[in-house]
């Protein structure tokens, strides 16, 4: 009997070009498909929630798939993870209705978090997982300046030009950011910080997180006044804000699906 089965999918982006699936490099849907349709003898083919780009890191993740194998629905996660690199984890499987689309369901938010190191020089051993800033940024200034992204607005200002889409109007529920100072000078020399953006919204534009974040940290420079974000929204012109933040640094925290999945 046919069922279709949702995945929570967990991965480093370092290695892949991306979630969705690419002529000329190895990506996430590429690599689950390849791995569920070996478990399962089917050719199987995943629809995911969230294309992210190369080098984006996920913890939350969802795709669906339809199959009329015999393994139990929360068995899958077990004996996909058997099959999958290690940079790539199912956290959870279960069935769904045959109709659910991880894309379009009502009431559907996603969290991100951006990880920035701010120190005077870079930590190795964050290349991958943090955008490195050496300037100094000023937190307080970076939150009064986030704190006008917040609520539904039109985010024409915040996406990548080839952006596929006519509608450019999305809600944000919240931003915090947040900071780490590095504990003790016998657990690193690199006298660094962790800043972390973390941002919640019922649906993201191309590159729009990483773009609030560039012109978030412009703020936290200096460069612009918490103000400027609010007239850069108004302009509704891409070329008003900063630029887009380097991938690394991005991670799709959770996709919530109404209230009964928080």
């Amino acid at each position: 009997m046919r069922k279709r089965i949702k995945l929570t999918v967990a991965y480093d982006g370092t290695n892949y070009c991306g979630w969705q699936i690419q002529p000329n490099g190895l990506t996430v849907e590429e690599v689950l498909n390849k791995k569920i349709s070996a478990l399962t003898g089917e050719d199987i083919k995943v629809i995911g929630a969230s294309r992210t780009d190369s080098g984006v890191h996920a913890l939350g993740n969802v795709a669906v798939f339809d199959t009329e194998s015999s393994i139990p629905p929360q068995r899958f996660a077990y004996a996909l993870n058997q099959k999958l690199p290690e940079d790539i984890v199912i956290t959870d499987s279960r069935e769904v209705p045959a109709d659910w689309h991880p894309r379009y369901q009502d009431n559907i938010s996603k969290i991100y978090e951006y990880h920035i190191y701010n120190g005077p020089v870079p930590d190795p051993m964050k290349r991958c997982y943090a955008a490195f800033v050496s300037f100094p940024l000023d937190i307080e200034k970076m939150r009064m300046g986030a704190d006008y992204l917040i609520g539904e607005h039109d985010f024409a200002s915040f996406c990548n030009v080839r952006t596929n889409t006519e509608d450019t109007v999305r809600t944000i529920e919240d931003i915090q950011i947040l900071t780490r100072e590095e504990q003790t000078e016998e657990e690193s020399s690199l006298g660094g910080r962790e800043i972390v953006i973390r941002i919640k919204g019922n649906g993201f534009l191309y590159n729009m997180v990483r773009i609030i974040v560039g012109t978030l940290i412009r703020v936290g420079r200096g460069f612009y006044e918490p103000e400027k974000v609010e007239q850069i929204l108004q302009m509704k012109k891409r070329t008003e804000a900063g630029v887009t933040a380097p991938p690394q640094g991005l991670v799709l925290v959770k996709i919530l699906y109404g209230e009964s999945e928080k």
